[in-house]
């Protein structure tokens, strides 16, 4: 019997296709007492088997769809199912425990991965331990007769099921499989979320409860524009969806037709169009879609991508390939941010209550400086390249901006004294995502060569609501006039200097917030590829002044978000 689930429209399009249960098992166990230690060893040793043929598999694909270097992470979890150190300790552990082997894996493991974890002030061994933590999971899963998950083995049509889905795994995901997907958890500036629209991949979040509604190969019927999932879709059910499916493609391909064309305001005013990317390979989508400049360039994803902290040259090698791509357009590198919800399992970040206010991003940066120093290196190495613009984020001090600027300056000094050409025109600009930095934007904007708005953080720190807790969702609202009235004060800030404000958070695409940043008066606006030319259109429909004047009404005169959005509707429609 059908059933329709609703939730937050996350990424465009629609998709029917049968599910893929994207959820961890349950690996829990009983420890027991055995008589026959041989037929444990046995079944370690099979588990061992079918574990490795399992990883040179999905080795093997990694390496054809990725390439070599993304791949060798599997050659590590090889060589611990063939560490022979290892293997005896289990084994020992069965005979002389008399236990199964379950337990006896688990207590072995435990007993390295505490080992290694203890090594805090050591990279290589913090991998070792995450190393064994991952295969461990899979030898138990081979013992226990349970599947374990893997996005990158999709091979036929399917909308993916989860209860969220962190952003290695949104990676791995193959659009030419992977027509859609829905989670349980998260909302619209979700990593998860974001990463759909830069693959043009339709996504529902926020549901939750799809994976308890859900059954591995449930055919789905997904309206990522809507935000609504039909479950075991009827025919006519079906044939409506396909119906929706031809109207966005049409859709689309009249936005299609503004591909080369300049983004304008009905009266003539040119604003700057440009897209977010994580990859080197995002660039296809936002040329694809008529962007003209990178707005933000995510640099974690190759941190997050990379089974340790990324050398000098293979990042250096990556800032060339987005630059030289970009054939002279500019392109805007957020220096790393890793912390919040993002990790590395090659760096050990300390435990804490509230992530998301701290050790992140240019904290990490200035206090591991020889990180951040190899970064810099690399970008200033690709600045040659095209036009090169470096963006420090979470910045909330004069001070913080002062110290990450003179690093830069330093590493550009060692670098020329070495015979390396630097690019002399590098802008060097912020996020502005901290409530104190947008403040005192005045005092930035001395400094700095320009702003981009971070709105997904800076929303949810001046209110107060965590943008992934679907309880205080409701105080995610980039219309309240307290975000216009900062949005403003950055943007004026910028102007008075003579400098540019850009917005890279999602709020730069969003069509209700459009006709108000017009008429606050940013310059560059910068969002997933997907969205450029459905906001060109709308752009061609906008007079400036009249957007002013709707952007100081709603400045001064509303009280609430859900009043903004009746006065933008209302000048839509005037």
């Amino acid at each position: 019997m059908a059933e329709l689930l609703q939730g937050i429209a996350a990424s465009d399009g629609i998709a029917i296709a049968k599910a893929y249960r994207l959820v961890q098992p349950d690996l829990s166990f009983d420890k027991k007492t055995v008589e026959d230690s041989d037929k444990e060893i046995k079944r370690l040793q099979g588990a061992l088997k079918n574990s490795s043929d399992e990883l040179q598999i999905i080795r093997d694909k990694a390496a054809e769809s990725l390439g070599e270097e993304e791949a060798q992470v599997f050659d590590a979890h090889l060589m611990v199912l063939s560490d022979p150190e290892l293997i005896s300790s289990i084994e020992d552990n069965i005979r002389t425990n008399k236990v199964n082997t379950e337990s006896a894996l688990k207590d072995v493991t435990d007993m390295f991965i505490g080992m290694f974890e203890a090594m805090d002030d050591n990279p290589y061994m913090q991998e070792r331990a995450a190393d064994i933590k991952d295969v461990t999971k899979r030898i138990l899963s081979h013992l226990l007769g349970v599947k374990l998950p893997n996005p990158s083995m999709i091979n036929e049509e399917v909308v993916v099921v989860a209860h969220d889905l962190t952003p290695s795994d949104t990676a791995q995901l193959d659009r030419r499989y992977v027509k859609a997907f829905v989670t349980d958890i998260g909302g619209r500036t979700s990593h998860s979320a974001i990463m759909a629209r830069s693959l043009e991949i339709p996504a529902i979040v926020g549901t939750k409860e799809i994976t308890d509604k859900v059954n591995e190969g449930d055919i789905l019927a997904v309206n990522g524009i809507e935000g609504d999932v039909i479950i075991h879709p009827t025919d006519s059910q079906i044939a409506d969806y396909q119906t929706k499916a031809k109207a966005f493609a049409d859709q689309k391909s009249e936005w299609e037709k503004l591909k080369n064309a300049q983004t304008v305001t009905a009266d003539g005013k040119h604003f700057e169009l440009a897209a977010n990317i994580g990859t080197p390979k995002d660039l296809e989508g936002v040329k694809n879609n008529g962007g003209e400049a990178i707005g933000l360039y995510r640099t974690e994803f190759l941190y997050m991508d990379s089974p340790d902290f990324p050398t000098e040259e293979a990042q250096y090698t990556a800032y060339k390939a987005v630059l030289e791509g970009m054939d002279g357009k500019p392109v805007v590198v957020r220096t790393m941010d890793i912390g919040g919800d993002k990790e590395l399992p090659y760096l050990t970040l300390p435990h804490e209550m509230n992530p998301f206010l701290g050790y992140r991003a240019i904290r990490i940066c200035l206090d591991r400086d020889d990180m951040f120093r190899t970064q810099l290196r690399a970008l200033l190495r690709a600045s040659v390249h095209g036009q090169l613009r470096i963006m420090f984020p979470m910045i909330a001090t004069l001070q913080e901006f002062r110290a990450a600027k003179t690093m830069l300056e330093e590493e550009k000094a060692k670098l020329e004294k070495e015979g390396t050409k630097v690019a002399s025109n590098i802008q060097v600009g912020i996020m502005i995502e901290i409530p104190a930095a947008a403040v005192i934007a005045d005092k930035f904007a001395k400094e700095v060569d320009f702003f981009s708005v971070g709105t997904n953080d800076l929303i949810q720190y001046t209110m107060a609501a965590d943008r992934m807790n679907e309880r205080v969702s409701y105080l995610y609202q980039p219309y309240n006039p307290a975000i216009l009235r900062l949005l403003k004060n950055v943007i004026d800030a910028a102007h008075a200097e003579g400098k540019w404000a850009g917005m890279c958070g999602e709020m730069a695409g969003d069509q209700t917030a459009v006709p108000l940043l017009v008429g606050l008066g940013l310059d560059e606006f910068s969002m997933s590829a997907t969205s450029v030319l459905k906001t060109r259109s709308l752009m061609k429909q906008l007079d400036t002044a009249k957007m002013t004047e709707l952007a100081n009404k709603a400045i001064n005169d509303c009280d609430t978000a859900d009043e903004v959005v009746a006065l933008v509707e209302s000048y839509l429609k005037a």
